[in-house]
């Protein structure tokens, strides 16, 4: 089974003697088999009988597990992967809303995406949220999709433009023929709008989610993010109608139990950014709230500007945040805890079926005949952390990691094997990162290259609202 040209289309694979987690609750099943048809499981259990000619991938020693879903990850800024390391949200804001993010063109979009993209495959996500507000032309947003298609995973394009006005750009023309263009029943490309609600009681944001309505499309939005969207975007969500089972609330991690009651009662999800709200400041990474109010969750990257682009980094860091205010307020009480309320099959669920719910996707997520053949191997016979296996969900959320990610499916194809991508041009992706490097070092000079990476506040601005159609300013957080 060395030989990838064996994974030819329409042959039938089968996955031999793997621990395999259904993700159906807390089962696991030991010394299982997964057989793929097309883009379809067709069989879960142990020592299935095959199709004759049905390739083979040996499991053993193994995790099997559905395909990763990530929720929210600005795939255009992964060109500047690790350039932010040390940023604020506000230095964040500087750099993209308001001084730089206006120099990318098409093609450094569709460097960053391509990259991003083959990263997530790399790591076993197979569907990602490109949160994609870098999108000021629709020759930028053709650009994104197009590198989307261009890269074997699955996806969904958030479209955003952080340089105009929601409503002025969800009602231009050019949007509206770049819908009628792209948004097709494309199974591997699915469709969003991406905007946030700043609170200003003229609710300036309202033509955005009419014509959402109008498109029959899902609204993502960052909710809760200190100083910049709070509950008064909650809560005229809520007011006009336009809080509806689809939308995924991004962070939510500074609102209120109003706010959260809002939210569960119109049954949206919300996306989990733990690593981003840790280091960024949008708030403490909510999950200890959202439990207590039966919200349901995903996880999500963020961005590569800072932070890792793998979902193994997201379940260990919720872990830790969420153990650690836990175990900080009983200590304040004379306490301790004796028994954890978050638990690792958790995370693992919220990686997988999470955000599958999230996106409306009933066909991934768990591990089941009939659902779409989304699939990842751990295992790395090479590794001394691979075993003892004595618990599953464990292992995936606190001991692999993206080198452990053996094998890939996504829609039956494989696209990783043996560790290494399959049908994948890394050098291209790399030479046309590097082209988007030298450009925006050209553009904006050594000096100021140098500067962006801990850059200046202007004094002139309200920097935690980076949004320049509103003055608006939340007394929640600017007491004056």
């Amino acid at each position: 089974m060395s030989e990838r040209t064996e994974f030819e289309a329409g042959r039938p694979l089968v996955l031999r003697g793997g621990t395999v987690l259904p993700m159906d609750g807390r089962r696991v099943l030991p010394r299982a088999d997964v057989l793929v048809s097309g883009d379809r499981i067709t069989a879960v259990g142990p020592e299935l009988a095959v199709p004759e000619g049905t390739a083979e991938i040996d499991a053993s020693g193994g995790i099997i597990v559905p395909g990763m879903i990530d929720t929210h990850r600005h795939m255009w800024q992964t060109v500047l992967r690790g350039y932010g390391a040390d940023w604020t949200l506000t230095q964040y804001f500087v750099w993209f809303y308001l001084e730089h993010g206006k120099r990318f063109r098409p093609e450094d979009v569709h460097a960053g995406n391509t990259l991003a993209a083959i990263e997530a495959l790399d790591a076993g996500v197979t569907t990602v949220v490109d949160w994609s507000h870098g999108l000021r032309t629709v020759e930028h947003a053709d650009a994104a999709a197009d590198a989307l298609q261009g890269v074997p995973g699955r996806y969904v394009l958030a479209y955003g433009n952080i340089q105009q006005p929601p409503a002025e750009w969800t009602s231009a023309p050019e949007f509206r023929d770049f819908v009628r263009r792209r948004v097709t029943d494309n199974d591997l490309l699915g469709f969003q709008l991406a905007f946030d609600v700043l609170g200003d009681p003229s609710f300036p944001e309202r033509p955005a989610f009419e014509a959402a309505r109008e498109l029959g499309a899902t609204v993502t939005t960052h909710a809760g993010v200190w100083g910049a969207t709070g509950d008064d975007g909650i809560r005229l969500m809520y007011e006009h109608g336009f809080m509806t089972p689809g939308t995924i609330y991004v962070h939510a991690a500074s609102l209120s139990a109003d706010s959260y009651h809002r939210i569960a009662a119109t049954g949206g999800s919300i996306s989990v950014s733990t690593e981003s709200e840790q280091s960024a400041g949008q708030g403490y990474p909510p999950t200890w709230a959202i439990r207590s109010h039966g919200i349901p969750v995903s996880l999500s990257m963020d961005t590569s500007v800072w932070w890792s682009g793998d979902l193994f980094s997201a379940m260990r860091a919720t872990l830790g945040a969420d153990r650690s205010r836990e175990h900080l307020e009983a200590h304040a009480k004379g306490d301790t805890v004796t028994h954890c309320a978050l638990r690792a099959d958790q995370v693992v669920d919220w990686a997988t079926r999470g955000g599958a719910q999230a996106i409306g996707r009933d066909d991934l997520g768990t591990i089941e005949p009939g659902k779409k053949a989304d699939l990842v191997l751990i295992k790395n016979d090479a590794s001394p952390v691979s075993f003892p296996l004595l618990n599953p969900f464990g292992h995936v959320a606190f001991q692999a990691q993206r080198g452990d990610v053996h094998t890939v499916l996504v829609d039956g194809r494989v696209v990783k094997h043996e560790h290494r991508l399959v049908g994948i041009d890394l050098a291209a992706a790399r030479a046309q990162a590097g082209r988007t490097i030298d450009y925006l070092r050209g553009e904006m000079g050594e000096e100021a290259w140098e500067k962006g990476m801990n850059p200046d506040i202007p004094a002139s601005k309200v920097l935690d609202n980076p949004y320049t159609y509103t003055d608006y300013r939340s007394d929640s957080t600017h007491r004056l």
